[in-house]
């Protein structure tokens, strides 16, 4: 039997950087597929009475006016399927990574409609990102759309890398999608992902800063598209898209080529549409329709801090809540540099775990009293209270717990036993070093101690009597056996400080020597 299929012919009338005017597509409709010739096409982004506007998203063989354009009434779909995990792609779903073909199961379109209010369920399942302060402080659930904005290189990245890294063995597939990133930023992302065996979970879609605009516009639409074939199949999804100012700077380019008037910093009019139209696509499906999530992790980088530039403040008002990193705190040292004031998770604490909840519900407001504190402690003189002394000495032990090495997730049974000797005072008395070597070893010791409680923890999720005594059993097993009384750290660092305090006599001697002869004289 012949298949029969519509198909309309058409002439280049012009061209203008990556975008071309097609006349002769009388019935052409958004989004559909252009053919220009072998191994040339593009999308139609928009039509006037006179001529269709197509971006050109693979450019195979040079394109000249009066060139035969073919468009069917199918829209752009991109391959999608199970083997795309562990693979590195363009935005059209071609290897990137030099290992070979990949065979598709089935066939998406890139601008489907957004799923509606009533097949989606209400948030409820934790995504365990593995920063210990996001976690306990903004907790960010299955099927959210959580913005993470910040300056240049204060940790954004790192935020998305050590979710990924994160999620293995625990169900999830990740996608990591790359706008306009240098070739050698995305090597390390790689390289990353593959010293923590991260791609047995995880699929990358690349659209580096060389490729062309047509590619980079779609890359997070493909990103979406690929893990809607998992979440369509009920599993859960996460997608950190790195990032969306490139994304946006990329369609202004796009915009002005195609003689769209600019309004607010040069964007055009409808770049609200642009991204509300793929954050939509996140959602945590009901039963009825298979119970998959697909959880999205959009990067903004603001200039100078500024929250109300155009696209930031867009974006803020499009999703359930933003991570701001701020720059100062991370020249500080705290890292990561998360400002818990002007960060908010809309989702609440409805999706953490009832222990994490009890454990981190006070110390979101005494951080920041604590952080006020320090600032106002510097400007004073002269002795302070031993109420002062022991809220600052408290605060130290608060901030050191939110402190993060780079690329170390910290499971959420971990951070259950971190904030629960906090809250306790197992480690109030601890020095720096013993406190960075608690947050190393904890986990790891709980495991070899009490196998049985950490998976009790993670199917509860509760501060039951008897978790509660196990977890008061651990603690004090470890403060007594590694950090016992009287401890200051290694016997390097004691050495080093008793050096330190015979130079400092020395130098007291011999000022009061000194002191004394003046007097004599």
């Amino acid at each position: 039997m012949t298949e029969l299929r519509y198909t309309e012919v058409g002439k280049v009338k012009s061209i203008r950087g990556c975008i071309v005017f097609v006349i002769g597509l009388n019935n052409c409709i958004n989004g559909q597929l252009v053919e220009f010739g072998f191994g040339t096409f593009g999308t139609i982004l928009g039509f006037t009475e006179k001529d269709a506007q197509v971006l050109i998203v693979k450019e195979s063989t040079p394109i000249k006016t009066g060139d035969e354009v073919r468009a069917s009434l199918e829209p752009f779909n991109v391959p999608v399927g199970e083997n795309f995990i562990g693979r590195i792609v363009n935005p059209l779903c071609d290897p990137f990574d030099g290992l070979g073909p990949i065979k598709p199961d089935e066939h998406y379109p890139i601008f489907p409609l957004a799923p509606g209010i009533l097949d989606r369920k209400v948030l409820h399942k934790t995504l365990e990102t593995g920063t210990k302060v996001v976690d306990a402080m903004i907790p960010v659930g299955m099927g959210q759309r959580e913005l993470v904005l910040g300056n240049k290189m204060t940790g954004k990245t790192t935020l998305i890398t050590d979710c990924v890294i994160n999620q293995k063995g625990k169900d999830v597939i990740c996608i990591y999608c790359a706008i306009g990133k240098a070739r050698s930023q995305l090597a390390r992302v790689v390289q990353l992902f593959q010293d923590h065996d991260a791609f047995d979970h995880t699929i990358i879609v690349a659209a580096p800063s060389s490729s062309p605009p047509g590619q980079q516009y779609l890359a997070p639409y493909v990103a979406c598209s690929i893990g809607e074939y998992f979440m369509h199949r009920g599993k859960d999804v996460f997608i950190g898209f790195d990032d969306f100012t490139k994304h946006a700077w990329c369609y202004r380019e796009i915009s002005l080529l195609l003689g769209r008037p600019p309004g607010r910093d040069s964007y055009p009019g409808d770049i609200f549409y642009l991204h509300s139209k793929m954050i939509e696509r996140a959602c945590h499906y009901d039963d009825a329709h298979g119970g998959g999530s697909m959880t999205f992790l959009p990067l903004v980088e603001i200039l100078e801090g500024d929250l109300t530039a155009f696209v930031p403040s867009n974006l803020v008002s499009m999703t359930d809540g933003q991570i701001l990193l701020d720059a100062a705190m991370f020249g500080q040292g705290q890292k990561p540099a998360l400002d818990l004031g002007l960060s908010v998770s809309r989702v609440g604490t409805k999706v953490q775990w009832p222990i994490i909840k009890d454990l981190a519900a006070p110390m979101r407001l005494e951080y920041l009293q604590i952080r006020e504190l320090q600032k106002s402690s510097k400007l004073r003189s002269g002795p302070q209270s031993e109420e002062l002394m022991e809220r600052l000495k408290s605060g130290e032990v608060l901030t050191a717990l939110m402190c993060q090495g780079k690329n170390k997730p910290v499971p959420l049974e971990a951070l259950a036993l971190m904030l629960y000797a906090f809250r306790e005072k197992y480690i109030i008395d601890l020095k720096p070093q013993q406190l960075e070597k608690f947050q190393d070893e904890i986990f790891d010791y709980a495991k070899e101690k009490n196998p049985e409680f950490l998976t009790k923890l993670r199917e509860e999720k509760k501060l039951s009597e008897e978790i509660e005594k196990v977890m008061q059993d651990i603690l004090q097993t470890y403060v007594r056996e590694r950090c016992p009384a009287g401890a200051t750290g290694t016997e390097e660092e004691e050495e080093g400080d008793d050096i330190v305090s015979n130079i400092g006599r020395d130098v007291l001697d011999e000022a009061a020597s000194k002191g004394l002869e003046k007097s004599k004289s």
